[in-house]
């Protein structure tokens, strides 16, 4: 194995409470990439959550047939998606995607 395909290979534990790493990582940098993405992990998983959230009360307020209350939560997605995109949770294509079929679905109230 190369020493890229050894790095990749990494396996890692993180307790959270005391921020130590375990595992193979013996190079300070090291530890310190483990730490920073495990974090960013975290708050994707919680941005992603939102945003799941939100696109289920949109969904909600089509499936009720309620459009007020829809075009209202497809902007505040929208808004989301958004900001995600420009942050770098989501895929520009990604983001858009989701917000086209949305407006598309609301537009056809």
């Amino acid at each position: 194995m190369s020493g890229c395909a050894k790095a990749l290979h990494i396996r890692y534990f993180i307790n959270l409470e005391s921020l130590e790493v375990y595992g193979l990582a013996n190079i300070k940098s090291a530890k310190k990439r483990i730490k920073v993405i495990e974090k960013k992990t975290l708050r994707n998983k919680m941005i992603k959550s939102e945003i799941k959230t939100y696109v289920k009360k949109v969904e909600e307020a089509i499936a009720a047939g309620d459009k007020a209350a829809a075009s209202d939560a497809l902007l505040k997605v929208t808004s989301k998606l958004d900001k995600a995109k420009s942050k770098g949770v989501f895929h520009k294509n990604t983001a858009a995607r989701k917000v086209s079929r949305l407006a598309q679905a609301v537009n056809k109230l």
